[in-house]
């Protein structure tokens, strides 16, 4: 992976203020975004961030894991099912780790996803600009 340059919370949802998507800039002008395509019935977000994501910022990443508990079914509840995905990046300045959790009625994936988008305009507000010309 490239140079960080800086990072950016992405979505959020605004019944609960979960972040439910982070965007990485590289200096090349690539973006990478982690994120949860939502469908129906689940919810995924991140629960937790450790470390300081400044900590990525304008360094290689020397070491990317994942590690996930499930899916398991809650305790307690009506067939639903949670799971825990841990991703782990670091730097020669130490490692950050990303806590995602998602719930689900079961037949919807809680996966996180990681693409790589090499246009600036991935995520624009300016895409009604056109419609006026």
């Amino acid at each position: 992976m490239e140079t960080e340059e800086f990072y950016e919370r992405g979505d959020s949802d605004e019944r609960n203020a979960k972040i439910t998507q982070l965007n990485f800039h590289m200096e090349s002008g690539d973006t990478y975004h982690m994120y949860h395509g939502q469908d129906c019935c689940e919810q995924v977000y991140i629960e937790e961030i450790v470390g300081d994501l400044g900590s990525l910022i304008g360094l290689p990443i020397l070491e990317a894991e994942k590690a996930s508990n499930g899916p398991k079914e809650i305790e307690g509840g009506y067939g639903g099912e949670e799971q825990w995905t841990f991703y782990k990046l670091g730097t020669n300045r130490g490692h950050v780790n990303i806590r995602w959790y998602g719930t689900s009625n079961g037949y919807y994936s809680m996966g996180v996803s990681f693409s790589k988008n090499t246009t600036k305009e991935w995520w624009s507000d300016d895409d009604d600009d056109e419609e006026g010309a």
